[in-house]
């Protein structure tokens, strides 16, 4: 077992790094959203899709 993580140790790292960049990526949109923020980073005032984002 030992020598199979040590074979593929390049690979088991690659993948914690990716995992921890896309969780991170996910925590932000979360903190967006609870903040009210746009996820496309446009105004809404042209947005046919603004009535659903944002209900009044």
């Amino acid at each position: 077992m030992l020598l199979w993580i040590l074979d593929n140790l390049a690979t088991i790292i690659i993948c914690l790094v990716l995992t921890a960049i896309v969780t991170a990526i996910i925590i932000s949109m979360i903190r967006n959203k609870k903040k009210g923020k746009t996820s496309c980073g446009c105004g809404c005032s042209n947005c046919p899709m603004s009535s659903s984002c944002h209900s009044k």
